[in-house]
C-alpha cells in the first residue's frame, strides 16, 4: 500500500469497533477509531519544510503505518483514516504543477508549428525571389541583345554611320557630356547614340547607354529609355551610377505599365545597391514600389 492509497482509505464501521488513536507526527493528523468514548482531535501541527530526511522519515512511518493496518484489517478491525490538510494541500500543488506544465507543453507545440509555417514560407519566398531575379537577368539579355541588333540594323542602313567627331573615345565621350551639361538634350542623345556606334567596345559603353536613356526618360520616352537602361545595366555594374540606373529602369518600366518587370528591377536594387544607396535614392526606390504596387 502506497501513501496515496493509505491517503484515501475510509471504510464504514459495522458493529462496535474498539478505539484506536494512531498519530503520524509530522506527516499525517489524527487517526480515530469510530465506537466507545470521543477522542478529542489532535491540534493541527505546525507547517512542515520537507526536506529529503523528513521525507525519508515520513516514508518510514508511513511503511509502519502499513503493517499496523494490515495487521488491524486481518484482525476484522477496520479503521478510518483521515488525511493530513499539508499532505492535501501539497496534493493540490502538485496537480497545478502538472496542468501548469501541460499548458506550456501546448505552448511549446503550437510555437514549434508556427515557427516551421514560417520557414517553409520563407523558403518559398526566397525560391520565388531567386526565380525572379533570373527572370529580370533573362529579360536585360534579351534587351540588350534587342538594343544591339538595333545599334546595329541602324549602322548598316546608313542611319548613323561610325566616326569620331574628336578622333578618340574619350574626347567623344566628353563632347557628348558637354553637349548634356549645356541642356542640349537632342544633340547629347545624338552624340551618345553616335560614339555607342563607333566605340561598342568601350569600357564607357554601359555608361553611354546610362547617360543616353536618362535624355530619353526626359523626353517623356519611357519604352526607349528602358532599352538603354537595361543596356546599361548588363553585367550588374559596380559603379557609381549603377543604383541610380537601376531604380530609374524600375520607374520607366511602371511609367510602360510592365508593374512586374518593375518590382523585379526594384528587387534587384535592394539585393545589389540599397546599402550604399544615398537615402534619397532609397526613398525614390520606395515610391516606385508604391507606384508599381509590388506589395
Amino acid at each position: 500500500m502506497t501513501l496515496m492509497s493509505a491517503l484515501r482509505i475510509r471504510r464504514a464501521t459495522t458493529g462496535l469497533v474498539p478505539t484506536l488513536a494512531l498519530t503520524l507526527g509530522a506527516a499525517l493528523g489524527a487517526v480515530t477509531v469510530g465506537g466507545g468514548a470521543a477522542l478529542a482531535q489532535a491540534q493541527e501541527p505546525p507547517a512542515i519544510a520537507w526536506d529529503a530526511r523528513r521525507l525519508e522519515r515520513l516514508d518510514r512511518n508511513v511503511r509502519r503505518l502499513e503493517r499496523a493496518l494490515t495487521q488491524r484489517n486481518a484482525a476484522g478491525d477496520p479503521v478510518i483514516i483521515e488525511a493530513d490538510p499539508e499532505v492535501v494541500a501539497l496534493m493540490g500543488r502538485v496537480d497545478l504543477m502538472d496542468q501548469r506544465l501541460s499548458d506550456l507543453e501546448a505552448t511549446l507545440v503550437r510555437m514549434n508549428g508556427e515557427t516551421e509555417r514560417l520557414t517553409i514560407e520563407l523558403e518559398a519566398a526566397e525560391r520565388t525571389n531567386r526565380d525572379l531575379a533570373g527572370r529580370l537577368d533573362a529579360l536585360t539579355r534579351q534587351v540588350a541583345e534587342l538594343e544591339s541588333a538595333n545599334a546595329e540594323a541602324a549602322a548598316s542602313d546608313g542611319s548613323i554611320t561610325p566616326r569620331s567627331p574628336s578622333g578618340s573615345e574619350g574626347g567623344d565621350f566628353d563632347a557628348a557630356m558637354r553637349l548634356v551639361r549645356d541642356g542640349a538634350r537632342a544633340e547629347a542623345a545624338a552624340a551618345f547614340e553616335l560614339f555607342i556606334v563607333t566605340w561598342p567596345d568601350s569600357g564607357r559603353l554601359n555608361e553611354a547607354h546610362y547617360r543616353l536613356a536618362d535624355l530619353r526618360a526626359a523626353d517623356d520616352d519611357a519604352a526607349g529609355a528602358v532599352q538603354d537602361y537595361a543596356r546599361a545595366l548588363v553585367g550588374w555594374p559596380a559603379t557609381a551610377w549603377a543604383p541610380d540606373a537601376t531604380v530609374k529602369l524600375a520607374a520607366a518600366l511602371a511609367a510602360s505599365d510592365r508593374n512586374p518587370q518593375a518590382c523585379q528591377a526594384l528587387g534587384e536594387f535592394g539585393r545589389r545597391y540599397a546599402e550604399r544607396a544615398s537615402p534619397a535614392l532609397r526613398a525614390r526606390a520606395t515610391q516606385v514600389n508604391t507606384q508599381a504596387r509590388c506589395g
